[in-house]
């Protein structure tokens, strides 16, 4: 039995508190305990370092993916983000979106990084049934066979892609860009 201290002149019953500590574990509901989703490291796979500029780095990785059909949303010299839909089944519908930084990593602006992230959102089609019913003033109410249905995309599931690979060939179409970029540079 716990026993709890109560200051002199409370006038709160045990049974009381007893029944609200009851009605409030009754309304809430469990949380669901998800273990730890992030785990920090030194591992390279959202990042890479490149012999050159922020800004050159950022247009190489728009380049790359346009050259990949994706829609461009944001180009700046510092951030590139694009997205693209995919369908891999008649009810299926998913979109891949894709941000890059690009932030100089040394003192005199030459050498950068660049760190992209691929978020893809999941979504299925939905139908919901709707039913319609017709009233007529003298007769009452009739019920007609008039059926519906709605049909709606809706998102069931969002991730961010950790693949090593996935990330490790945009970061080598980013590199054969940049090669492009600088051989045209060097030109006379």
């Amino acid at each position: 039995m716990t026993l709890f201290w109560m200051p002199p002149g409370a006038t709160i019953s045990l049974i009381s508190l007893c029944g609200l500590s009851g009605l409030l574990s009754a309304c809430g509901t469990p949380l669901k305990a998800f273990p730890s989703q992030e785990e920090f490291g030194s591992t390279a796979t959202y990042s890479r370092q490149f012999d050159a500029t922020a800004a050159q780095t950022c247009e190489a990785a728009r380049r790359a993916l346009l050259s990949q059909g994706y829609i461009i949303g944001t180009a700046r010299e510092d951030l590139v983000n694009g997205q693209k839909s995919f369908q891999p089944e008649p009810e299926s519908h998913l979109q891949m979106e894709i941000r890059v930084v690009c932030a100089p990593d040394s003192g005199d602006g030459k050498v950068s990084l660049g760190f992209v992230t691929a978020l893809q959102d999941v979504y299925a089609l939905k139908k919901s049934n709707n039913s319609a019913s017709l009233g007529v003033g003298a007769l009452g109410s009739v019920s007609l066979p008039f059926s519906s249905s709605n049909d709606a995309m809706v998102k069931v599931a969002s991730k961010t892609i950790t693949t090593d690979a996935f990330y490790d060939r945009f970061f080598d179409l980013v590199k054969r860009y940049l090669v492009v970029d600088k051989s045209a540079e060097q030109a006379p």
